[in-house]
């Protein structure tokens, strides 16, 4: 994109690849419930190995049996979509809950600063 343009490609370049993203999330399950959230985490789990030794042999690094066994193992991802939802659920509503309080006890610390400032 040539001169002043330049601004507002490099503009609609990136939300079109936001919205490229936000339409492969929506598609494969992510923006989902809990459980579709896992289910897609356990299908990427289950394509990443293979996608990564196209990519080695596509790219023309050679990964030999014997090398394959001294790298260490892929890492497991134990992790619930479900559960990290409901602990952020939680904390919200923990601060919410408490935030009439606090708002209180930080107007009255206030007054009392002005007042000390009067003084």
């Amino acid at each position: 994109c040539p001169g002043a343009a330049f601004g507002s490609c490099r503009f609609v370049i990136k939300g079109g690849l936001a919205g490229a993203a936000v339409y492969v999330a929506y598609d494969q399950g992510l923006l989902g419930t809990g459980k579709q959230g896992a289910e897609a985490l356990r299908k990427a789990q289950a394509a990443l190995p293979p996608a990564i030794q196209e990519w080695t042999s596509y790219v023309g690094w050679e990964v030999r049996m014997d090398q394959e066994e001294t790298l260490p193992p892929t890492p497991k991802i134990d992790f619930s979509p479900s559960d990290s939802w409901n602990k952020g659920v939680q904390t919200v509503m923990a601060a919410l809950s408490v935030a009439p309080t606090r708002a209180c006890e930080y107007t009255e610390e206030g007054w009392r600063y002005v007042k000390d400032l009067v003084k």
